[in-house]
């Protein structure tokens, strides 16, 4: 279960894998964002200019691996290398409006290895006319991998958007699709 926190400290870590470099950050109680910042290494500077922009509610940061960071990093390159399902990582989201989080919830539910349409998403939260707003939610997910949002698809099969870009949605998908089929 996601909590929300309204003050936010954050600790941070970034590490490159084998879709570029990954920034983690942590609050308290579990990780607060999910961020693929491309194929080179940034500045400390440039990391925390995009912890300020993609999440003003923090007020404060500090570059640290803490023990949930190292947990967090190790399932994401597990994920990556491996192509197991993600471990079970606490979440702390200081964002999201109460619609995103029941929509956040839901894509917590799409099995590995499988894809849901923006429609059955919204049919799953019981707002079957909200697709669009089931996509904008996706959007603003701050901690994609452990929030699926890569699982879900445009009705014709066509992958739609990706917070981190198109490609890492496709190899996404790809990691799973070998994973479940294998």
């Amino acid at each position: 279960m996601m909590k929300i926190s309204h003050k936010l400290q954050l600790d941070y870590h970034y590490f490159s894998s084998t879709l570029g470099w990954i920034l983690l950050a942590a609050g308290t109680r579990g990780i607060s964002l999910v961020h693929f910042c491309g194929p080179s290494p940034l500045s400390r500077d440039a990391y925390e200019h995009h912890l300020k922009q993609l999440l003003s509610e923090a007020t404060a940061f500090s570059y640290h691996k803490s023990s949930l960071l190292n947990k967090a990093k190790k399932a994401v390159l597990d994920y990556l290398h491996d192509h197991r399902p993600l471990a079970a990582i606490p979440l702390d989201l200081p964002t999201g409006t109460p619609f995103q989080h029941r929509v956040w919830n839901a894509l917590g539910e799409i099995p590995f290895g499988q894809t849901r349409s923006y429609l059955q998403v919204a049919q799953a939260i019981g707002q079957p006319q909200s697709s669009r707003a089931v996509g904008q939610a996706c959007g603003r997910n701050p901690v994609p991998l452990f929030i699926p949002c890569h699982r879900v698809v445009a009705a014709d099969g066509s992958l739609g958007g990706f917070s981190g870009g198109i490609h890492i949605k496709e190899a996404l998908l790809e990691i799973e699709r070998g994973r479940a089929s294998g």
